[in-house]
């Protein structure tokens, strides 16, 4: 049922993703109207009470807000920039995955036509929107965002980073790295221990816990990188790289791949070379900030 004093909302693009962004609003009581290239995409929608535009013109004046969620950001400027889009004055959420300059460019170039610009990334995925498990990153003016932040609550947990149109994309592909390291480094282990006929089931809550752990040294490793300074208060870099060179060894030596672990033993190498030895883990930050010579 549409609640009268709802923000009015417009969906482009009805992916999967950008159906279940319709869907949420359309359950939390917002006029919905949508469009999509495939104009068959928006009858699910449609029967659930969403409204379908003619063009894309037509979906940005029916909406106060217009999400964006389609292939890439090249095809969120050939559909806003088409001859018939008017963008003066109407304001813009784009949840199209790129990259931080992408969109910055993308800002410039809607608020060169009139439009309100706001860039975004969802971390999560279809089935989870409209809950408190989705998070929904915002980035771009705060004075825009706070006045559709009841709107976007529709979609899940809402977060603002910051002024700059980049900050969503950065966080994006930041939370891309974590989630590839812990998975690649939890197969590796399952790998090792596979060859001694410990099967994944039996290793995934034992590898949980380390993970977890790690997790939780976070903040202190934070604040070193943070000041700088990096004091060995639990192990120092030459120790840890015996370590590592141990886990090529055994990976190796099992028949196991041993490229991540010889890059990640390469990096404190070159660390340690540099004369941090002696220094905590997080002093690889300077290696990791370092452009690749590749």
């Amino acid at each position: 049922m549409t609640n009268e004093t709802a923000t009015p909302v417009t969906v482009i693009g009805l992916g999967l993703m950008g159906q279940a962004l319709a869907g949420a609003f359309l359950k939390a009581g917002h006029r919905t109207t949508v469009w999509n290239r495939t104009a068959s995409k928006a009858d699910r929608l449609v029967a659930q009470g969403a409204r379908p535009a003619p063009t894309v013109g037509d979906a940005i004046e029916a909406g106060s807000l217009t999400i964006i969620c389609v292939t890439d950001y090249e095809a969120v400027r050939e559909l806003l920039g088409a001859k018939d889009v008017d963008l003066d004055g109407a304001t813009l959420i784009n949840l199209t995955s790129g990259d931080s300059a992408q969109a910055r460019a993308t800002a410039r170039w809607a608020e060169q036509r009139g439009a309100r610009y706001l860039d975004g990334a969802v971390m999560a995925i279809p089935a989870t929107i409209g809950t408190a498990e989705a998070e929904i990153l915002q980035s771009g003016p705060e004075a825009d965002f706070e006045a559709h932040k009841s709107a976007l609550a529709a979609l899940g947990t809402v977060t603002y980073l910051g002024a700059d149109h980049g900050l969503a994309s950065l966080y994006d592909v930041a939370g891309l790295t974590m989630m590839w390291s812990v998975l690649n480094a939890w197969l590796h282990g399952t790998a090792l221990l596979r060859t001694a006929g410990v099967d994944a089931v039996t290793y995934a809550p034992f590898a949980r816990q380390i993970a977890a752990g790690v997790a939780e040294w976070l903040p202190g490793y934070a604040e070193q990188i943070d000041s700088g300074s990096f004091p060995a208060e639990v192990s120092a870099l030459e120790t840890d790289a015996r370590a590592m060179a141990h886990l090529v060894e055994e990976s190796e030596a099992v028949g196991v791949n041993a490229e991540l672990p010889r890059l990640i033993k390469a990096m404190a190498d070159r660390s340690i070379a540099a004369g941090h030895g002696g220094e905590q883990y997080p002093v690889l930050i300077e290696e990791f900030s370092r452009p690749s010579t590749d």
